[in-house]
């Protein structure tokens, strides 16, 4: 009888921490992409002012989130991939509280440009300086915590969550230039980011301490689950052709309506929210 209550009483501890880490996988997912696309606006109309107002801002803006996104997709499919689910977790507790560490994402005036520097290495410094490692780590939010959701909760789908993300990714742009542009400044703004981001990077890490006792595959175990199923050639560049050529049209488009129309947050979001 007392084995059978034990039991009993692992099985629903077992449920209830299994319920606290689906939920906050999915808090995380969704604030991650709120973030992701709520900083690019943001960041991209701090500094249009300092750079003419011209519409390659916006376009060496996305060049640098990009570029990011695509570097946060590899970080963690190398930390799924490669490293022990205590490893992974480590590593990326080390680089999230480097990265509260260097909020708030306020530009320096000493960013600000004299004149005779090139506006694009000056952007993509800037950028790097001011958001770099906070939007590296959010670029990288949806697949790591799907492949730990996937390990930890081996029953559920993780699909659902990139769903939510998608959600939280048009929320973040239909609210900019009706809700966040009219209610706060740049100021308000990076501040209001920061704190949401705090509170982002605190979930992550009750995601990762949940994840961090489940037993994870090698790099070898990895490889032999995947063998007999190998991808060809073509689909590989199929999968990075087709995004390209949409980037390409997104940033055409968006670049031909601010040089015909007016720089402004809105017709940069337009194109992007079709984009997504």
């Amino acid at each position: 009888m007392e084995e059978k209550t034990a039991t009993s009483e692992k099985s629903e501890v077992r449920a209830l921490t299994g319920g606290l880490f689906g939920v906050s996988s999915a808090v995380a997912i969704f604030t991650g992409a709120l973030l992701l696309f709520l900083v690019q606006p943001i960041m991209s109309k701090m500094i249009l002012p300092w750079f003419g107002g011209a519409p390659n801002v916006w376009t060496t803006c996305m060049l640098f989130f990009q570029t990011v996104l695509v570097l946060g997709y590899l970080y963690a499919h190398i930390l799924a991939t490669r490293l022990s689910p205590k490893s992974q977790f480590g590593l990326h507790c080390l680089l999230l509280f480097v990265s509260v560490l260097s909020l708030p994402i306020l530009v320096n005036e000493s960013w600000k440009p004299e004149g005779g520097e090139d506006p694009v290495l000056q952007i993509l410094m800037l950028l790097s300086a001011t958001v770099g490692l906070p939007y590296f780590l959010l670029s990288s939010t949806g697949p790591l915590v799907q492949s730990w959701f996937a390990a930890r909760l081996p029953g559920q789908s993780p699909y659902r969550l990139y769903a939510l993300s998608n959600v939280g990714s048009m929320l973040a742009l239909i609210s900019f230039p009706f809700l966040v542009e009219v209610l706060l400044d740049s100021n308000g703004q990076s501040w209001m980011w920061t704190l949401i981001y705090v509170f982002y990077s605190a979930v992550i890490l009750f995601v990762g301490w949940q994840y961090k006792n489940v037993n994870g595959t090698t790099l070898s175990d990895h490889k032999a689950e995947s063998e007999g199923q190998l991808i060809s050639r073509m689909h590989v560049t199929g999968w990075f052709l087709f995004p390209a050529m949409a980037s390409v049209m997104f940033l055409a488009i968006t670049n031909y309506l601010c040089q015909d129309v007016a720089v402004i947050p809105f017709l940069w979001i337009s194109p992007l929210a079709i984009y997504l």
